[in-house]
């Protein structure tokens, strides 16, 4: 199976494609193939999509509870028949954030957590705050923080205090990674809201429309609060060479056309253009930085991360693309990507669970697979060994499952046969792919090769077409 994953002296490089992107409540009428890059070379091998304002209006929060809002549906019928599985995902009212990584690659995501911060209307409705995911990555732990903070021009600091407080009390139940800035790599991103001052909206124009966005740079208050705070310094950023994303006419390319009345009944102000939507990242330092260090130390800090002196798996994080998106037109915003390598030596590579097929698998037969535990980790009887269509979508996505053995854990090494009953099978055969599924660490933790089930006999005996096979055929 072909992967963006390739050896670099030892070290292997992966790709990380990241979307955030502000929906302002709009379904997903269009294609997002573009947005994902899917065809791009090298192939990526996670992704990470987060968005806000998702259609949140209480009846419709309900029934996303029940199934997944149709975002979510939307980017997981794109990635699956590229072979990306969606690992996890945390919702908050507007706010979603998913991950998805290549199927080769779920064995070796561990440790998943995922928590939300609420800010906003004193955090009572969560319409502003922050979502994360975090997760090791063969054995290097990493965090991804979605966050919407609070909007207006006058709110920077306020902005600035919500971020920091999402950083300082969202917590994980994880003894070594505690908190957020505890990880390796942290990514930040999301509508943070701020705002470009003091120009005026006709130099602004001006400058998009000549392509001189550097006058608008020093203006820019994230830009200028970095300059205040000592752990907005900590997070690097690609440069802002793309326009602005923020406000737009929607179905279209042209800035905010439109003239709101006021309270009072007065024609308003047209919202200034703003880099609202961004994407930033942080290497976790050697030490707490202090007030004398070098500015020449930044560039190392801000690709290789040294969590001690002696640090045997450090990784470096470097940005290959950051843009923006101008064709998509559901929104007010544009979504903004960025592309990453990631550098790092594997921590280990081989899975918690060897899982395979035995002999030759069709509907006519019980079949046989059979698993071992090849180290120890927080089994359970209520673990189970799924059989997966490749190409599916989630861990729940399976054709059917077996439980693992219940009346004892099993010892290391110890080789374990479970039938399939051949009535659970199905009948027009395929492609498919066993998983097995952690229930403590909610996550595949061992997948067998690629597999063919051969088509049944009965599919020709009985002259079954595949619309009269109850879901098999989808």
């Amino acid at each position: 199976m072909s992967t963006g994953s390739f050896q670099s002296g030892g070290r292997d490089k992966y790709r990380l494609h990241m979307v955030t992107w502000n929906v302002a409540t709009a379904e997903p009428s269009e294609d997002v193939t573009s947005l994902l890059q899917l065809d791009a070379q090298p192939p990526k091998d996670l992704y990470v999509i987060g968005l806000q304002e998702v259609n949140a209006a209480p009846v419709k929060f309900i029934s996303d509870l029940i199934v997944e809002d149709s975002w979510s549906h939307q980017f997981m019928d794109t990635l699956a028949p590229w072979g990306f599985v969606k690992v996890t995902s945390v919702r908050m009212q507007g706010l979603l954030l998913l991950i998805f990584a290549k199927q080769m690659h779920l064995p070796y995501i561990r440790n998943i957590q995922t928590t939300y911060t609420r800010t906003g209307i004193f955090g009572y409705w969560g319409n502003k705050g922050g979502v994360s995911v975090r997760f090791s990555f063969y054995g290097h732990m990493m965090c991804f923080l979605n966050c919407h903070l609070a909007a207006h021009m006058h709110n920077a600091l306020q902005r600035v205090d919500e971020f920091e407080y999402i950083l300082e009390t969202q917590d994980f139940d994880i003894f070594d990674t505690p908190h957020i800035l505890d990880h390796k790599v942290v990514f930040c991103f999301g509508d943070l809201n701020f705002r470009i001052e003091d120009h005026g909206l006709h130099f602004i124009r001006s400058s998009i429309n000549s392509g001189r966005l550097n006058l608008l740079w020093s203006k820019d208050q994230l830009t200028m609060m970095k300059k205040k705070e000592p752990f907005l310094q900590e997070f690097e950023e690609g440069p802002l060479n793309f326009k602005p994303t923020y406000k737009f006419d929607r179905k279209s390319d042209s800035y905010d056309t439109s003239s709101p009345k006021t309270w009072l009944g007065f024609n308003g102000k047209k919202r200034k253009p703003a880099w609202t939507d961004r994407i930033l990242w942080r290497i976790k330092p050697k030490s707490l930085p202090s007030e004398d260090d070098d500015e020449d130390d930044d560039d190392e800090k801000a690709s290789t991360s040294e969590d001690s002196g002696q640090d045997e798996y450090p990784i470096l994080v470097t940005q290959n693309q950051y843009t923006s998106d101008m064709s998509y037109g559901v929104s007010d915003h544009k979504p903004v990507t960025a592309n990453f390598t990631l550098e790092l030596r594997k921590c280990f590579d081989t899975p918690l669970v060897h899982v395979s097929p035995e002999g030759v698998w069709s509907a006519d037969q019980n079949a046989l697979l059979t698993y071992v535990v090849q180290e120890d980790f927080m089994s359970s009887t209520w673990d189970w060994i799924g059989l997966y269509k490749v190409g599916f979508k989630n861990p729940s996505d399976y054709e059917t499952f077996v439980w693992v053995r219940e009346k004892e854990l099993p010892e290391m090494n110890e080789v374990i046969q479970i039938s399939v009953d051949k009535d659970e099978i199905p009948l027009l055969g395929g492609e498919f792919v066993l998983g097995y599924y952690s229930t403590n660490m909610q996550c595949i933790i061992g997948l067998s090769a690629n597999f063919q089930i051969l088509e049944s006999k009965r599919v020709v005996m009985e002259g079954l077409v595949p619309e009269d096979i109850n879901g098999i055929n989808k």
